[in-house]
């Protein structure tokens, strides 16, 4: 096949600090490269994929005027392409397909956002429900699953960057995450208070928004057993994530993903998680770490975390979330939309 995968525009791929769906994006494009596949990636201008690449002219996802740039730039890369075996996938606004989907083309779009319905509507009726929807968890799809043809796809992770470890008794746990409200830290901190175990807090603090004075006392406040480091790059959090007892995952909101789990489930690490977004699908309970549901829960849970076979997490990120293993859910996607578009074709849609 060929695959055309679109990103938004602000951040390059991979990304070089910051940037989930980029790195997803990355992946799954060295995947599907080693597997046969023509990849072509539009996105920023200074990514660094090992396949063809394509910049957008537009640099900003909130820009009307940089949008339609985008758009019109896809739609001129198509003008003369053989369209036979391609697949357009969307990370980035439907917006870039909205000019494809009425076309005879196979196409894709996937959400790793919550999901506003209307733009499920607008996409399924635009492309004549031959569009294919995916979402980065069944929590996420559920936001916008009011019509089209839906696949859940998890997200990836690059195993070979996590170093699986055994670890002590006396292991710190971890949280790692933007330091707000709705990713749970106040309630990590308040959970390794009440076990008498260290914290260790890693994470960006907010620079505007109604959590930046919070943020600020929280960390200047948390007990002495909590350690607040900062932002981590790949290499500090590999080796934070592998000292730890466990990750926790305290989310006070509907988390379409969150990547940092498979993460720490690649270094062997178990994850205690409040039940909330895709938290039950990513930790399978009792056996790569426990689903609580609320911070008594997740007291009692740290008691449990030596039941947890370490190896057990590592392997449920390899069988899970490894790249080869999306980029073959994916293609099993592909496959759909090529189907789609064949029957359409045909004059069978």
């Amino acid at each position: 096949m060929r695959v055309w995968l679109l990103v938004d525009p602000e951040i390059p791929v991979p990304p070089r600090l910051y940037g989930g769906i980029e790195r997803v994006v990355d992946l799954l494009a060295r995947a599907l490269d080693r597997r046969g596949h023509r990849v072509t990636v539009f996105a920023h201008p200074d990514s660094t994929v090992p396949c063809e690449r394509v910049a957008w002219p537009g640099h900003s996802s909130g820009s009307s005027a940089a949008t339609l740039a985008n758009a019109r730039a896809l739609l001129a890369r198509l003008a003369g392409e053989c369209r036979e075996e391609l697949v357009v996938h969307s990370f980035a606004r439907l917006a870039y397909l909205a000019p494809l989907l009425p076309r005879d083309i196979a196409t894709v779009q996937t959400y790793e956002r919550r999901i506003t319905p209307r733009s499920v509507w607008l996409g399924h009726l635009l492309s004549r429900g031959r569009l294919q929807l995916t979402a980065c968890s069944g929590s996420c799809a559920a936001s916008g699953d009011v019509v089209g043809r839906w696949h859940v796809v998890y997200n990836n992770v690059e195993l070979e960057k996590y170093d699986f470890r055994e670890v002590s008794d006396n292991a710190p746990l971890m949280f790692l995450g933007r330091v707000e409200r709705i990713k749970g830290p106040q309630h990590a901190i308040e959970v390794a208070r009440r076990t008498g175990r260290r914290l260790v807090l890693a994470g960006n603090l907010p620079e505007h928004g109604p959590d930046v004075e919070w943020a600020q006392a929280l960390v200047r406040d948390a007990a002495p057993h909590v350690d607040y480091v900062g932002p981590v790059d790949d290499a500090r959090k590999n080796a934070l994530l592998g000292e730890a007892a466990a990750l926790l995952m305290p989310i006070d909101w509907e988390e379409p993903f969150g990547i940092v789990m498979a993460e720490a489930l690649a270094c062997g690490t178990p994850v205690l998680g409040f039940r909330r977004g895709s938290v039950p699908e990513v930790v399978e309970h009792g056996r790569t770490g426990f689903v609580c549901e609320d911070v008594e829960a997740m007291v009692r849970a740290v008691a449990r975390i030596p039941e947890i076979s370490r190896a057990t997490c590592r392997a449920s990120a390899e069988r899970r979330f490894g790249a080869d293993v999306i980029a073959a859910d994916y293609e099993a996607v592909y496959r759909a939309a090529l189907a789609a578009h064949d029957a359409r074709a045909g004059g069978m849609v």
